[in-house]
């Protein structure tokens, strides 16, 4: 996702919500990094780089305010921390994550794009009545630099 600027300043302003050098530079810290899977941390690191009087708390912070906004996604990786992701939702058009694959080898994460669960979900619609609004997959197994080794 593309951030636009005016766009992000003019969501936090209808939500009556200050615009801040931060804020701002946090979101374009994790749009920045695209394919990557950042722990809160990380995204301080970098911000701190270019503005190095913004605290950790300010971070984490802004990554709640953002999560509200969805503007970025929290994803869980099962490695101990909680990692952040420039979000798939276009300021307010929805649309659905993509999918993790995780190697148990080496622990490398990358990203699939495909949605094959929405023809699952349409009947989950007509048979039940539930609606679904987002999913999350995660699917372990083995990358092919390590070429299904297992140790």
């Amino acid at each position: 996702m593309a951030v636009d600027r005016e766009q992000f300043k003019q969501l936090l302003k209808d939500k009556g919500l200050k615009v801040t050098t931060q804020r701002l530079l946090v979101l374009e810290a994790l749009a920045a990094c695209p394919d990557r899977h950042l722990a809160a941390e990380e995204i301080y690191e970098m911000v701190k780089a270019d503005y190095p009087e913004i605290g950790l708390a300010t971070v984490y912070r802004t990554i709640q305010i953002l999560l509200e906004l969805h503007l970025i996604d929290r994803i869980n990786l099962d490695d101990g921390f909680v990692r952040y992701e420039i979000g798939n939702v276009g300021m307010g058009t929805a649309k659905h994550h993509h999918h993790h694959l995780i190697c148990m080898n080496c622990g490398k994460v990358n990203s699939f794009e495909d949605d094959l669960l929405e023809e699952l979900e349409e009947k989950i619609t007509r048979t039940t009545g539930f609606h679904v609004i987002d999913h999350e997959v995660k699917l372990y197994g083995y990358c092919a630099e390590c070429g299904g080794k297992i140790d």
